[in-house]
């Protein structure tokens, strides 16, 4: 097997890189995410290659190199702290790439060219790594590759999405749970906010806005207007049409939204952002739920991943939850 190192997901051919990305559903594993990410000028990308000796690629993962780390959820909190990430930088959703058809024996082997070529990176910058976020299946297939055992850091969720529509969704939860959602999609309707659908290309400076409100309500205070804006738009530019905004207007302006994106089997929310003093009753719920899960089943994904945080509340909507882990690289630089 040969190892390598590259700069730009753009060194590495979309197909080649989505053989096997997309055969994870991972929408944060993607080439078209990664090639956006790599315009954020907080950290330096590079990507480790596993190839047998055909040329093909067997294992890869992105690395980044960190310099200003702006979200405090992706600081490790270990001393000494590694400066370099292995896997996805945003999304908490991480794991390696690895051919599906391997053998256990021969995955495990790709792996370890994997991690040695990674933490042959981070040693040549004087530093070590980890791997933030990695789901249950990657932290069982990385752990036993490192001295020390993977930390279970938060839980992620996940609803499941059978059937052909919205009744469908309603009929897998409680009787109680039901009369619930329809009361809150009722209010919702009843105060007549207008529903869109639109690229976040036509929207990510109004979207920005209430993406910001929503998280400074939360304590998130250096998350400014300008900040949400610049993000969006990099994002804007990098998904071009697969960056899909459901919106809420009233009086002629946004009152609140939902960025989303379908991606193998599953639909990915990335975002939601209110403007709670004018927003219409249970507003938030709508837009985190109900309108991507009807807009999931209209373009047939099997699942809407909602992420950490506020597990009870998505519990309460269905959804089914798996530990999240970070990995840290024991060996010194």
């Amino acid at each position: 097997m040969n190892t390598e190192i590259v700069h730009s997901i753009h060194d590495v051919e979309p197909a080649e890189w989505e053989r096997l990305a997309h055969r994870t559903g991972n929408l944060y594993a993607s080439h078209r995410w990664l090639a956006g990410e790599e315009d954020d000028p907080t950290a330096h990308p590079a990507y480790a290659l596993v190839r047998d000796t055909s040329g093909t690629l067997l294992a890869a993962a992105p690395l980044y190199l960190v310099h200003d780390e702006p979200n405090a959820n992706y600081r490790p909190g270990t001393d000494p702290a590694p400066d370099v990430i292995a896997g996805s930088r945003r999304g908490y959703h991480n794991m390696p790439l690895t051919e599906p058809d391997l053998s256990q024996p021969g995955r495990r082997m790709v792996l370890e060219e994997l991690r040695d070529a990674i933490r042959s990176f981070a040693r040549d910058h004087g530093t070590h790594h980890w791997w933030p976020y990695l789901t249950r299946a990657a932290a069982d297939q990385l752990g036993p590759l490192y001295p020390c055992r993977p930390d279970v850091v938060e839980d992620d969720a996940t609803i499941p999405l059978t059937g052909h529509g919205f009744n469908d969704y309603l009929a897998g939860l409680s009787s109680k749970r039901r009369v619930v959602i329809r009361r809150e999609r009722a209010a919702f309707n009843d105060a007549g906010h207008t529903v869109r659908t639109l690229p976040l290309a036509d929207c990510y400076a109004e979207a920005g806005r209430l993406l910001s409100l929503l998280q400074t309500s939360h304590g998130r205070a250096d998350d400014t207007e300008d900040v949400m804006v610049k993000v969006l738009h990099r994002q804007a530019e990098a998904m071009g049409r697969h960056a899909r905004v459901i919106g809420t207007y009233h009086d002629g302006s946004m009152t609140g939204f939902a960025l989303h994106y379908h991606y193998g089997p599953t639909t990915w929310l990335r975002a939601v952002g209110i403007d709670a003093d004018r927003a219409a009753p249970f507003a938030y719920f709508n837009l985190t739920y109900y309108l991507p899960i009807e807009d999931a089943y209209r373009n047939h994904t099997t699942a809407l991943h909602v992420g950490m945080k506020a597990i009870n509340a998505k519990r309460l909507r269905g959804a089914r939850t798996s530990p999240l882990y970070h990995l840290h690289d024991a060996s010194t630089a």
